[in-house]
């Protein structure tokens, strides 16, 4: 008969010469989360969902304090870039030409 309690057992992984313990999760910088995965050591993930199909004119931003997501225009990262014919011509990108 054998008896544990969870207070006899170190740390099972290290990060960043901190110690965590099984099924532990912190956030580190630039919005990733990481967790203690014993036997397979620390797993880390960005939590940020970033935007895939957007045109060529515009960049995603990730603030890295709150891990918010914005759309802007490559050419000008102060303004936001909205995917779409009338912001394209607005912004002196050329959109869908109209053939005749």
């Amino acid at each position: 008969f054998y008896l544990c309690s969870m207070s006899l057992f170190t740390a099972l992984c290290e990060y960043d010469g901190k110690q965590y313990s099984m099924g532990e999760s912190w956030m580190e910088q630039g919005c990733v989360q990481c967790t203690c995965l014993h036997p397979v050591g620390v797993g880390c993930c960005e939590t940020v969902h970033r935007p895939v199909d957007f045109p060529p004119w515009c960049e995603v931003r990730v603030e890295s304090l709150t891990c918010q997501v914005t759309l802007v225009m490559t050419s000008d990262p102060r303004l936001p870039c909205i995917p779409g014919e009338e912001n394209n011509q607005k912004y002196g990108n050329p959109g869908p030409q109209n053939q005749s």
